[in-house]
């Protein structure tokens, strides 16, 4: 009786270690308002560090090819804060004041290989072509939230727990 006892300790015990770990996933809105902060972040690094600094050396009007040099350089800001960020904290200061965060469907850590596909791979297909835009409109419909660029790069975007 004793050894049947320990068994189903056992046996539950196990169950509870295997069982997948039940996350909640975030949603359209609570994303989009901290891809609203986040925009405001990169516009203000932009006009205070970006743009005068453009000015100072008169460049503000160049182009390379077809591309202002202001744009380019503006876009490079929003590349790299999203993709240092996503790295060092899984997480934007727009996540972190919402309580986000990005992690990997595998649930091992955020490597930079990972990071660069969600950020700047997923997130460039966006960016140029605004019909594409409307991609982010599959994350209220996906089981687990994901939008083009988490498919891309297999992560998912989850409530922080507190």
């Amino acid at each position: 009786m004793e050894n049947n006892y320990n068994e189903l300790q056992e046996n539950e015990l196990t169950e509870v270690i295997n069982e997948p770990k039940k996350y909640r996933y975030a949603g359209f809105w609570m994303r989009l308002w901290a891809f609203l902060l986040d925009g405001i972040v990169i516009y203000s690094v932009n006009g205070l560090i970006t743009y005068p600094l453009l000015r100072l050396l008169d460049l503000s009007r160049e182009t390379i090819w077809f591309f202002s040099i202001a744009g380019v350089l503006t876009a490079l800001v929003g590349f790299i804060y999203f993709t240092l960020m996503t790295k060092w904290f899984s997480q934007t200061l727009g996540k972190q004041l919402f309580g986000l965060k990005v992690i990997q469907v595998s649930g091992e850590s955020l490597s930079w290989k990972t990071v660069m596909f969600r950020e700047v791979v997923g997130r460039y297909l966006h960016y140029p072509f605004f019909p594409l835009k409307l991609l982010y409109l599959i994350i209220p419909f996906s089981s687990r939230k994901q939008g083009l660029h988490d498919r891309i790069a297999d992560t998912f975007v989850i409530h922080e727990e507190r």
